[in-house]
């Protein structure tokens, strides 16, 4: 045998053995949960982020009220750096959801695409949102996305979690997004569809089939400043936020998901859309822990 044969037939022996490395070692199937509340969801964007920087794609997909959104932008083929512009776009404006006042920043924002509805249940009507983001992808059924999406919303007669995964996208995120009191709810069938949290805000237990589910929760948190008496819509939105970490924390003992990322996400108001850049921002040490932990998960031993 010549040298360049030996040459040749050695490469052919390495490539072999890598190539069983590679089969004795495939990547876990990852299952992505992205929880409700509200604007500080916009922290999804740098959890989304860290996928898109390891180049991991999330094999299945479940999201809740802003989670649910954030899940469809992504599920149906943006980037996170489209999502994030596509709300740097939208948010013109922090919309105080009990006043009806705007204030500061350009159009488009909550002042130009969202009306008052109060007759349909709700102090407004997403409509004009659901068209905003509906402009920026194509996928318009479950079947369209390219991430298999499960989308929980609360039927308020029951009081149980419906779980779409088929059928018209924008209907089953504007039921899941239907916050009480602010959003309208939205009939389906015999249902009276409202917000996904307050029936199972963070559904990690909707990705059992996945080796490694990753939750992240946007719930925030509330600090004692002095003796300030919190406003009253912080009063109402917040004591929503206490009643969902109640049923994250009862959940998460009966699915405890592999990767649970809570960032600490305080003075963030419902509908603060216009502070993207600041949430994203401010949530790099826990997207750092989040790219740390899928390395970990993900590398070969």
């Amino acid at each position: 045998m010549t040298r360049v044969s030996r040459m040749l037939a050695a490469g052919g022996l390495l490539l072999a053995a890598l190539g069983a490395v590679a089969q004795d070692c495939p990547r876990p199937t990852i299952g992505l949960a992205l929880g409700s509340g509200g604007a500080g969801g916009l922290a999804h964007i740098a959890m989304l982020e860290v996928f898109d920087e390891l180049e991991l794609r999330p094999d299945g997909m479940a999201g809740t009220s802003i989670g649910a959104v954030m899940g469809a932008l992504y599920a149906a083929g943006l980037d996170a750096g489209e999502i994030k512009a596509l709300f740097r776009e939208f948010g013109g404006s922090a919309l105080d959801p009990l006043s009806g006042l705007a204030r500061g920043g350009e159009a488009p924002g909550w002042r130009d695409l969202l009306t008052v509805d109060l007759e349909s249940g709700g102090f407004i009507d997403a409509d004009g949102f659901l068209d905003f983001i509906a402009g920026h992808f194509a996928a318009r059924e479950f079947a369209e996305l390219e991430i298999p999406l499960q989308i929980v919303a609360t039927d308020y007669w029951s009081g149980k979690a419906h779980v779409f995964r088929e059928g018209d996208l924008l209907t089953a995120v504007k039921a899941s997004m239907a916050v009480p009191g602010l959003f309208a709810p939205v009939s389906f069938g015999d249902e009276l569809l409202m917000d996904g949290g307050a029936a199972d805000p963070l559904p990690v237990d909707l990705l059992g089939e996945f080796d490694v589910v990753v939750a992240i929760d946007v719930t925030g948190v509330r600090k004692q400043s002095g003796d300030d008496v919190p406003a009253i819509t912080d009063l109402l939105f917040k004591t929503f936020d206490i009643m969902q970490q109640s049923i994250i924390r009862s959940k998460m003992k009966a699915n405890p998901p592999d990767i649970y990322i809570k960032p600490e996400l305080t003075g963030v108001r419902l509908l603060h859309f216009d502070r993207v850049d600041e949430i994203v921002g401010a949530v790099k040490g826990d997207a750092e822990e989040l790219r740390a932990r899928l390395r970990a998960v993900t590398a070969c031993p």
